[in-house]
């Protein structure tokens, strides 16, 4: 496999979890009164890039019928459900293409949205082609863009959503760590490759969580759903490097439904 062609393709974030919702959004917490015209945001994790049954009207965007949103919307009731998350989507995207149809009525609005920005298809591509060496290099310094630049791009994201919604609720989900340590693990993804990655997950976690609080909104951590479920974990809810190559570091359909909905659902 080409690494152009590895890196073209592949368009997802990395991860954390838990099915508490923290924050000043836990103020929210209590069920929402009636059915929420409801908005789905963010990027492919949103959208289900990995899930399967995509609707061929989203095009290259990919949503699937199994992503989380997707799954609460046919749960519960709604007073209607606008599904605008796309693959690849940075927060610029959200902001200048997703949020079309957020307005004062709407009561839910949920998004995953970040780790486009700090550069995750190359870092994939980086840590899975090239050498150890190389890997913790690039992870490091998609951390350091974490650290510096992701918040000012995270703010505007909340504030535009705040802006043209300012009754919704509002949950911002985190990304799983991608790998189970300490095991054998075919790809040639060592134990401080695997290592690195899941660190820059929960760095990316820690900085959305802080952010989302600083906007009241929740925040749904899904390291906690995901663990013992991780690539390398003998029972993994997200692809390894798989085919299409797209797939790959993405949720599979269990990781939708086991990982992401239940967290959602807590928050909601």
């Amino acid at each position: 496999m080409k690494l152009s062609r590895f890196a073209a393709a592949l368009s997802a974030p990395l991860l954390t979890a838990a099915l508490a919702f923290t924050g000043a959004g836990a103020a929210h917490s209590a069920q929402l009164a009636d059915p929420p015209h409801y908005v789905a945001l963010g990027d492919s994790y949103s959208s289900g890039v990995g899930a399967g049954s995509y609707d061929s009207g989203s095009g290259s965007c990919k949503r699937s019928s199994r992503a989380h949103p997707a799954l609460w919307a046919a749960a519960n009731p709604v007073a209607s459900f606008s599904f605008t998350a796309c693959s690849g989507a940075r927060t610029g995207d959200v902001v200048a293409g997703q949020l079309g149809p957020l307005n004062a009525a709407t009561g839910l609005v949920s998004v995953t949205v970040g780790g486009n920005d700090a550069g995750f298809s190359d870092v994939m591509t980086t840590c899975v082609m090239g050498s150890e060496s190389e890997c913790l290099r690039r992870v490091q310094e998609a951390r350091d863009y974490v650290a510096t630049t992701l918040p000012g791009k995270l703010d505007q994201v909340y504030t535009a959503i705040r802006d043209r919604a300012p009754a919704a609720r509002v949950v911002v989900l985190g990304y799983p760590r991608l790998f189970k340590l300490e095991g054998t693990c075919n790809g040639g993804m060592s134990e401080r490759k695997r290592a690195a990655l899941n660190a820059a997950a929960d760095d990316i976690n820690a900085v959305t969580a802080k952010r989302a609080a600083d906007h009241g909104f929740g925040f749904g951590d899904v390291t906690t759903t995901f663990a013992g479920h991780e690539i390398c974990s003998g029972d993994a809810w997200i692809h390894s490097v798989t085919w299409p190559v797209e797939n790959s570091y993405h949720p599979t359909a269990a990781g939708q439904s086991g990982g992401y909905l239940p967290v959602l659902r807590s928050a909601t």
